[in-house]
């Protein structure tokens, strides 16, 4: 069985678009996709869908009458998951896997309904069976006709990437060709965003980039939150129309000190990165795409864990939440994305407000991280094929 894995798919709905043309666009650019808007009582910065997404998610309503009962989680999902399997080439007849988690799931849904019972001590037939967290496989498996295995999960802001490698462990396991894997959030609403504010990371500042991810000087907290799912096709062994080769994985969990702790030199990372690492030279390493969700804490514990694996000699650094935020559970995935656009284009994607770096040979090689609340990350080394 080979132990190569192929990214022969990628797709994305999210604040930057919703094809690859656009996205890199947007990655050229030193726009950010923030604006400010109400959440019930109070306002916020935040990163919605832009015009396009937006219209394909309320035309994908109009498809089938039931897609109108289900949250923006699950639509995105599936609109994601469409374009990524038209771009693989893969038939509902494949009966591949698939493995779409979520941090929150159907999260404005859940909301609602609750705030229903409350006013009329009822529940709606459908609040039950649209809001579990297995709804979003299940439903993109529903839309493909697929027949294949269905997984969801929750791993906070790591479950995009945790995806990945439960798709890899089916595939060299020989339980399965293809899977289909990512994740999708849709977490733009007032309790939400209250959760975020009452942990006192949330960005409060109005200034020309209110995130500040990856300043690792930065006296306040200024994550944002996104919305948007991004999903990858994996498929066993080196296919002629990969995207990316799978070199290595790894993951670790920290044990708890508190509920959203991590050690001053973010152990989690440490091993993650090593264990992604243990069959290459590090010095082929050309980027690395961080977690760095614009907090204190977590951006400066990623980048010291980066400084102990890889020493003087650092890879290129960079991170989208400065112009995405932080879309919890897609957040790998679209980190994925990132990654790959800059191997195709051979184009360093940088943060504007950071330290200035300029590549001196070829993107060949990137790593990606992730990270969740209790220290489970996850490190993905990607190669160009």
């Amino acid at each position: 069985m080979s132990k190569t894995i192929s990214i022969t798919a990628i797709a994305s709905v999210s604040p930057l678009g919703n094809n690859p043309k656009s996205i890199w666009a947007h990655y050229l650019t030193n726009e950010h996709c923030f604006v400010e808007k109400e959440f019930g009582v109070q306002k916020a910065f935040a990163a919605v869908l832009d015009s396009e997404s937006k219209k394909e998610i309320e035309n994908l309503k109009q498809f089938d009458n039931k897609y109108k009962s289900l949250d923006h989680s699950v639509l995105f999902a599936i609109a994601a998951s469409r374009k990524a399997v038209q771009k693989a080439g893969w038939k509902k007849e494949d009966n591949f896997g698939i493995n779409i988690g979520s941090s929150r799931g159907a999260t404005e849904l859940f909301e609602n309904h609750f705030q229903e019972f409350l006013n009329t001590g009822k529940a709606q037939t459908l609040a039950s069976p649209t809001t579990t967290l297995g709804n979003i496989s299940s439903w993109v498996a529903h839309d493909l006709q697929n027949e294949g295995p269905e997984i969801s999960h929750s791993i906070t802001c790591s479950t995009a990437l945790h995806a990945l490698l439960n798709g890899v462990a089916w595939l060299r396991a020989g339980m399965a060709d293809k899977f289909l894997v990512g994740g999708s959030e849709a977490p733009l609403t007032p309790f939400t965003i209250a959760q975020m504010q009452a942990l006192k990371i949330y960005a409060k500042k109005n200034q020309e980039y209110p995130c500040r991810a990856f300043d690792l000087d930065k006296k306040q907290n200024s994550m944002i939150l996104g919305e948007g799912a991004a999903v990858c096709c994996l498929e066993i062994g080196k296919s002629e129309n990969a995207l990316a080769y799978i070199e290595g994985i790894g993951y670790a969990t920290e044990i708890l000190e508190h509920n959203i702790s991590i050690s001053a030199e973010a152990e989690c990372f440490q091993k993650s990165m090593k264990m992604a690492l243990q069959n290459t030279d590090i010095s082929e390493v050309d980027v690395i795409v961080m977690h760095a969700p614009g907090t204190k804490t977590g951006d400066l514990t990623e980048y010291k864990a980066i400084q102990k694996v890889f020493g003087e000699n650092l890879p290129l650094l960079t991170t989208n939440k400065w112009k995405i935020g932080h879309t919890f559970g897609a957040s790998g995935m679209l980190n994925i994305e990132m990654a790959i656009l800059m191997m195709q284009h051979q184009q360093f994607s940088g943060v504007p407000f950071a330290e200035a770096q300029k590549p001196v040979k070829q993107i060949n090689k990137v790593l990606i991280n992730a990270v969740g609340f209790g220290g489970n990350a996850v490190s993905i080394l990607l190669s160009k094929p």
